[in-house]
């Protein structure tokens, strides 16, 4: 008995202890500086013309303005002791410790409508200890300073929704009117989509959106806020979903968002809302380009099983004007331009011959087009071949080589200049994917993200200087003061002359004096084109690429499965007339004009495909340029090709 008095005590002495400390907490919450959450809203993204795109609250609606069916089944499956508990639910944190332990993995969670919006004022979601003690903190600063009321209005303006923030902008965005209209079938739908709002979004994963309604039915049925009846009607409530933005009708922004709050993340910003009072974010997006980019896509490109990712931006400060990273966000959320690794075929000549030019070749130095079986160390052999196994048989131009993709000259190029220096080449123009110094490098083998090939067409674009892609010019907080600014990263790379030659070049693509044995792999975009650009296609088993610029905009297009599933070749006929119509019409009215010929480069008229100084009687005569001193001239009023031709032995 003596013993049980003993404990009873400690139990008594215990409850007044924590008792006293619980009650300390929250009087020194309630003294302390009151939080200003009202200014809290989290983030506001712009667009390239200050024009707002997005935002976690851009539209705040009242609490009594929401409709009640939202409201009750927000509480109900979130958190349906909210106006009992003062910030933390002890009970259902026992609760769900218990269920966690005797099944040895987390089942269920615990945290409040509070702890979330606690949660959500900051601007990451690190699970430290540190960062867990700051939410507990400011879940008793809410509830000591806030009545529930407000609390709740604050939650339901900034809750993530599916990548669209606060009630009033999710309930545009999925049903295209005020939450305060939302019936029950609507409420429901929108209120399970916090828990994972990647996972129950209805646009992005309606069936898992609707097992997600029917838990949100099942709860205002057990807490007694609904009938079965009404639970049963609103469940086989048929929905029409709207998807859009109110400022804008892009399906693909969605992409290009994404990729602003990936970048935002590597950013060294204060990590709290609390001290920013919301971030204005300011990005690179061009939505002419984006609206540019979807359209042409939609006109041209009408296979729903490929996907297809895309990236337009600007080669003189590495900002990303437009980005689509698939052809459906609703069914995958997945950003291909960024993050999908692909064999780039043939687009990664040009970085071959670059550095071909660097060691001595011309545009007119010539090897022999013809089927080749290379033979190393060891027996070991290698057979490229070129597309529909066309072969000249004679003795070709590097830019005829580039204007049909040439297989073999291209290894030829390689092996001559040894296999590391084009991972050398690629490695300076900014590629940061491992890349084997093998033979089939020079046709591509190798994968490369889209997003890192933009990025080194764009070296070439601006005239040797490498940028890095970046989505975010600018942040500022809520009061105007700069939390970033994007820093000018520019560095030349390459030599802006023998540059000028390589643009020069990549002209062959679509120019008819190649006509001769092949056709210059874009020769039907030419009737297409009003302004000069460089191009390059790629085509593999499995993906199809497009790479073209001038030095106003850089534009790049990937098509494939995502199971590496074989490709029709033809559809590498689409990506051209996208990206035809995308420089077409983003450069329409813009004052544009090619490259500055460089004072050490000179132009001389020659045979295109021999590399043979033209006279009056050469058919097709075009353009070559050379630095000054490696031009072919004529010699004892005779025609003679100066240029040194590097032929292999085979």
């Amino acid at each position: 008995m003596k013993k049980f008095k003993k404990i009873f005590k400690i139990l008594i002495i215990l409850i007044i202890f924590f008792g006293t400390f619980y009650c300390g907490i929250y009087f020194i919450a309630s003294v302390s500086k009151k939080l200003n959450i009202n200014t809290a809203n989290g983030y506001y993204l712009y667009d390239s013309n200050n024009t707002l795109i997005n935002g976690t609250s851009d539209q705040w609606i009242k609490l009594d303005k929401i409709s009640k069916y939202l409201i009750d089944a927000t509480i109900s499956i979130e958190d349906k002791n909210f106006y009992k508990h003062q910030g933390f639910d002890y009970f259902r944190i026992a609760k769900s410790l218990y269920i966690n332990l005797i099944n040895r993995k987390t089942l269920q969670g615990a945290s409040t409508i509070t702890q979330q919006y606690a949660k959500n004022l900051f601007l990451d979601f690190n699970k430290t200890w540190e960062r867990k003690m700051k939410e507990a903190w400011l879940t008793i600063k809410l509830e000591s300073q806030y009545s529930k009321d407000e609390i709740l209005e604050g939650y339901l303006n900034t809750i993530n929704y599916g990548g669209v923030y606060g009630i009033e902008n999710a309930s545009y965005y999925y049903f295209n009117k005020s939450a305060a209209k939302l019936n029950l079938a609507e409420a429901s739908i929108l209120a399970g989509i916090p828990k994972s709002p990647s996972n129950y979004s209805p646009i992005l994963n309606y069936d898992k959106s609707k097992e997600r309604q029917y838990l949100v039915l099942k709860s205002m049925v057990n807490n007694k806020i609904i009938t079965q009846e009404q639970m049963d009607e609103a469940y086989n409530t048929e929905l029409t979903f709207y998807g859009f933005i109110e400022n804008n009708k892009l399906s693909t922004l969605r992409y290009f968002q994404d990729a602003v709050m990936d970048e935002l993340n590597t950013l060294d910003l204060p990590n709290s809302f609390l001290e920013t009072g919301g971030l204005k974010i300011y990005t690179t997006l061009d939505i002419n380009a984006q609206t540019i980019l979807e359209n042409s896509i939609k006109n041209n490109f009408n296979n729903d099983e490929m996907q297809l990712a895309s990236i337009v931006m600007n080669p003189n400060n590495g900002e990303v004007l437009a980005l689509v990273g698939g052809t459906d966000y609703s069914k995958s959320q997945f950003n291909r331009a960024l993050y999908a690794k692909r064999q780039v075929g043939s687009t990664l000549k040009p970085f071959l011959y670059y550095i071909a030019l660097e060691n001595g070749f011309t545009e007119s130095t010539t090897f022999t087009s013809e089927q080749t079986t290379f033979v190393f160390s060891n027996d070991q052999t290698y057979s490229p071949a070129n597309y529909n196994n066309k072969y000249g048989n004679k003795d070709i131009t590097m830019a005829a080589a580039i204007s049909y993709s040439e297989n073999i000259y291209a290894v030829k190029t390689h092996l001559f200049l040894g296999e590391e220096t084009l991972v050398e080449m690629l490695k300076r123009v900014g590629i940061t994917s491992h890349l084997e110094a093998i033979p089939s490098l020079a046709l591509g083998s190798e994968e490369i993200s889209l997003i890192d090939m933009v990025a080194a067409y764009s070296t070439l674009a601006s005239s040797g200087y490498k940028n890095k892609p970046h989505f975010i010019n600018k942040i500022e907080d809520s009061n105007g003061n700069v939390l970033y600014k994007q820093a000018d990263e520019k560095e030349q790379v390459l030599n802006s002359s023998l540059v000028y030659i390589m643009n020069e070049i990549l002209t062959s693509t679509y120019n008819q004096n190649f006509i001769d044995y092949n056709y210059p792999t874009c020769y039907d975009l030419a009737s297409k084109l009003s302004n000069k650009y460089s191009v390059k296609t790629g085509t593999t088993d499995t993906d199809h690429l497009i790479f073209g610029y001038n030095k106003d905009i850089v534009v790049g297009i990937w098509s494939g499965y995502d199971d590496n599933s074989p490709t029709d070749a033809n559809e590498g006929g689409n990506l051209k007339k996208i990206w035809a119509e995308v420089v077409e019409n983003y450069m329409k009215d813009k004052d544009t004009s090619w490259y500055e010929l460089p004072s050490n480069v000179v132009g001389v008229l020659v045979n295109p495909i021999s590399g043979e100084i033209a006279d009056n009687n050469t058919k097709n005569a075009t353009m070559f340029y050379y630095i000054k001193g490696t031009e072919p001239t004529y010699k004892n009023d005779s025609l003679e090709n100066l240029i040194p031709t590097i032929k292999l032995n085979e």
